[in-house]
């Protein structure tokens, strides 16, 4: 079976490419609500003058030289009427965009709930956190595909009742320029997917630390940082700290992979009474259990995890996360 060559017409290249142009200028423009108003406004006076149309989006933005340049940059690209009508839309869209981004966003806080009731080192506590992002990234995704399916067909009753003008106007805009060769949803993904992406603060890595630094801070340890290891600067703690004049470097990391070799090379060189590598477990083998006990070097891993595999639950330097407390460290730390 021969399959059909693939074939974009630059006429839809073009077209979609400037909506993405706009769309992404517009996002750095970061104007206030009341630019936009006026910004829409002087496209409605002046759709028909691209020079005057110009000269009114310089004064618009003439106080503030970083604004003016980004303009003046978009400006260049008015060019013909359907370059003001694929701006004017997309300056539309752009408002539309925080609501979305918000709503994407409330599953995180479903997510937050849940995790409220979970032990905040556990591998259940971990694949919901793990999952967060990818979760927000895959629910702007349906949420957009979905806004752009409601306004295609006319269907404007989505937002609250001041928002049914704008919806109307996008209505109107979308099915006009659909006809032109626009393909709104799928340009407007790209945008919305990287302003998603930018607001999600933390990865699964630093997550995890910032659960082990709530766990250390309700036992009730202060004062910790984040140091490299005197004798072996190669070697990052994430948390240090001291207890009863015992030093206490941990290293947190979900997987081990390679990693577990380097306390081979940091047994012989750091000074540090008690060290310790917290992590999930789930590829925590006993081979690597045995090479970072017999250096020198205690684990905490995942209960779920730790009560599933004897071999850990019969090492002296291996513990449940669930037993990681001011009292277990002291214990550990005595017998340094």
């Amino acid at each position: 079976m021969k399959i059909e060559k693939l074939h974009i017409t630059k006429e839809k290249t073009d077209i979609n490419l400037n909506f993405y142009f706009f769309l992404k200028l517009i996002v750095k423009l970061k104007a206030t609500n009341n630019q936009v108003l006026q910004v829409l406004e002087t496209i409605n006076l002046f759709k028909n003058d691209i020079d005057e149309l110009i000269e009114s989006f310089n004064d618009i933005f003439a106080k503030s030289q970083n604004k003016l340049a980004l303009i003046q940059e978009i400006s260049l690209r008015l060019t013909k009427q359907q370059d003001i009508e694929i701006f004017d839309f997309s300056l539309r869209l752009c408002q539309i965009k925080d609501l979305l981004l918000q709503e994407a966003k409330i599953s995180e806080t479903l997510d937050l709930n849940s995790l409220s009731k979970l032990d905040p080192l556990s591998l259940e506590c971990d694949k919901i956190s793990v999952l967060k992002p990818y979760k927000t990234r895959v629910s702007g995704a349906l949420l957009s595909l979905l806004f752009f399916e409601k306004i295609n067909e006319g269907n404007i009753n989505l937002l609250s009742v001041d928002a049914i003008g704008v919806l109307k106007q996008l209505s109107k805009q979308v099915q006009k320029l659909q006809k032109q060769g626009l393909e709104s949803n799928q340009i407007f993904m790209l945008m919305f997917s990287e302003s998603i992406n930018q607001s999600i603060i933390s990865d699964s890595g630093s997550n995890y630390e910032s659960r082990i630094l709530s766990v250390l801070n309700t036992s009730g340890i202060k004062n910790i940082t984040k140091v490299h290891d005197k004798g072996d600067k190669s070697t990052e703690y994430d948390f240090f700290f001291e207890i009863d004049n015992k030093t206490y470097g941990i290293g947190a990391k979900r997987t081990l992979r390679e990693r577990y070799k380097q306390f081979i090379k940091t047994a012989h060189t750091s000074k540090i009474d008690v060290s310790i590598e917290i992590t999930i477990g789930w590829d925590l083998n006993e081979e690597k259990a045995k090479t970072i006990v017999q250096h020198d070097t205690y684990i905490f891993v995942a209960d779920e995890v730790y009560n599933s595999r004897k071999y850990l639950k019969n090492m002296d330097k291996v513990y449940s996360a669930k037993n990681l407390n001011i009292e277990t460290l002291k214990k550990i730390g005595s017998g340094s």
